[in-house]
């Protein structure tokens, strides 16, 4: 059975929480590999709506092994909330495990995250000020706090006290706000370490169990790959790598033993936060509004941030480059539905940077905010497609639409999202 991993082909927000519940009935195992709770996943199945923050979103399927892997920075004060809002509505977390070499968010990462975004004043990130990056910065420094480390007091106490003062230095001389306690710090974290005992452990012979058994397994990435910290619109990026690199790392598994790649990507396009968007539509586009979705429960709005999101057409440019980064083999298009009522669609097929026709994106972030992208220019169907279940049973506008994204990409078509719903999903190839 297959090795899947399931990233983000775009800047997050793809609606990859909804394909990894439909797809968690067959897998034997989730693996959440990277970022923190600055991602969100909504999912909405018979039990509800969920919007999970850190919980891998095969939580709601009760014969699934949901791991929090060693490449997820954690807040455990966040995790434990979530753990106790899905209990109090019948979800069991029972077969919730987290990696003992997971990396744990501070008191003084959030701090040290909201005081750094507001120092940089115009020139500011879009960070959500819940101590990701600082937290990713301290573990490259080797001076970060594992989830193993809570289950320790006396080893936790040593490590915590330096780190804290040297911390300290900076809060109270640099940026002048009161300094982090070091006992009640400690204290309340030793607390977490009490509630959290029973799923740390040590995943990774966990995941080798599975993978020798020939189980299917699926990595579930958080945020998109245009937000790596290597290849996307740096400066900004997120702080660990969300794409297939990265859900090996995350996970603990060699990269020779992925089956598949599969990337999700919105039928249109949508960024929240600062950062280069070639195919942005302009606010008071009549269009915006339509893919916004305005008044519905499922509007452009983050599930963590609550901001709304900048929406564009589909940029197949960027949605080409991360297929080649990430090696992905199958697309898996959500939110198709959404696309119903327009009359014509675009789809961004190069770029013109100058007198230049270029078909990969700059990596210089002054070309990239220099380029006008050339579209090619499609009929709408306006009709609705969210009863549909079969490919063939799409009007044959939407067909083209899609048929069109994959040959641009350069990937076949996995699955097609025509609604929020778990069944609201069109299989065009095995996944599992």
């Amino acid at each position: 059975m297959p090795l899947v991993a399931l990233i983000g082909g775009q800047w997050g927000d793809e609606g990859k929480g909804r394909i990894v519940d439909a797809l968690a009935g067959k897998a034997r195992m989730v693996v959440r590999y990277g970022g923190g709770n600055n991602a969100g996943h909504t999912v909405v199945n018979k039990h509800g709506t969920f919007k999970l923050h850190l919980t891998p979103a095969g939580i709601c399927n009760p014969e699934t092994i949901n791991i929090i892997g060693h490449g997820v920075v954690i807040d455990p004060k966040i995790l434990i909330e979530e753990l106790d809002s899905l209990e109090e509505r019948g979800i069991s977390t029972a077969n919730l495990y987290i990696s003992d070499r997971a990396h744990v968010i501070m008191p003084y990462h959030v701090l040290q995250d909201k005081l750094e975004e507001r120092a940089r004043g115009d020139n500011k990130i879009g960070t959500t000020g819940r101590g990701i990056g600082p937290a990713y910065a301290d573990k490259v420094a080797r001076i970060g706090i594992r989830a193993g480390d809570l289950l320790d007091q006396e080893m936790f106490l040593a490590r915590l006290k330096p780190i804290i003062e040297q911390k300290n230095q900076v809060l109270t001389r640099f940026y002048e706000v009161k300094p982090v306690p070091l006992m009640e710090t400690f204290l309340a974290y030793v607390r977490y370490g009490v509630r959290l005992m029973r799923h740390i452990t040590n995943i990774h012979p966990m995941i080798q169990r599975e993978l020798t058994q020939d189980a299917p397994i699926l990595l579930e990435g958080a945020q998109g790959a245009l937000l790596d910290l290597d290849f996307g619109t740096y400066p900004y990026v997120t702080s660990s790598p969300p794409g297939a690199a990265g859900a090996c790392q995350g996970a603990g598994v060699g990269p020779t033993r992925l089956n598949s790649v599969i990337g999700a990507y919105k039928a249109y396009a949508t960024r929240v936060g600062e950062g280069p968007f070639p195919t942005e539509i302009a606010l008071d586009d009549p269009v915006t509004e339509t893919l916004l979705q305005v008044g519905t429960p499922w509007a452009e709005v983050g599930t963590t941030t609550g901001r709304v999101r900048r929406v564009g057409w589909f940029d197949a440019v960027l949605a080409r480059y991360t297929v080649e980064f990430n090696g992905i083999d199958t697309l898996a298009i959500t939110k198709l539905d959404v696309l119903d009522t327009l009359p014509t669609i675009k789809i961004c097929v190069a770029y013109k940077l100058g007198d230049e026709i270029i078909y990969t994106p700059p990596s210089s972030l002054v070309n990239i905010k220099r380029i006008d992208p050339i579209y090619e220019e499609l009929p709408g169907w306006r009709t609705p497609t969210s009863h549909i279940r079969d490919f063939h049973h799409l009007p044959p506008a939407a067909q083209a639409y899609v048929a069109r994204i994959c040959e641009l990409v350069g990937a076949r078509l996995g699955m097609i999202g025509v609604g929020p719903e778990r069944d609201q999903t069109i299989y065009a190839a095995r996944i599992f």
